[in-house]
């Protein structure tokens, strides 16, 4: 029982999350690349009335981390929709009001 104790305090992994990126990046749209050697994902803010998006986030990963968050996001999706109801998926691109459904100002 003891060791089983100690192989488990072992294989943990301490896990640090600053203030800042505790806080998140929003993001709308994603784009992912590959080559042999990892997947590229970037994450990208695209804004109602802004005909240029930013990439917010860029994350590098191997292979084999991005079946392992292929399977994580399944999961989690199935679990996101037992609880709260299947998601809708449309294929149509985002749609912005060009100015939030309000007066255009002026400066």
């Amino acid at each position: 029982m003891a060791n089983e104790k100690e192989e488990v305090q072992q294989n943990q992994i301490n896990i640090e999350l600053s203030e800042e990126i505790a806080e998140g990046v929003y993001s709308n749209l994603a784009m992912i690349a590959h080559s042999n050697s990892e997947f590229v994902i970037d994450f990208i803010r695209l804004m109602p009335g802004v005909p240029k998006a930013k990439v917010k986030s860029r994350i590098v990963v191997t292979p084999e981390h991005a079946k392992r968050l292929l399977f994580a996001l399944k999961d989690n999706i199935e679990k996101y929709e037992a609880s709260f109801g299947t998601i809708k998926r449309t294929d149509e691109a985002p749609r912005f009001p060009m100015n939030f459904g309000g007066t255009i100002g002026e400066a």
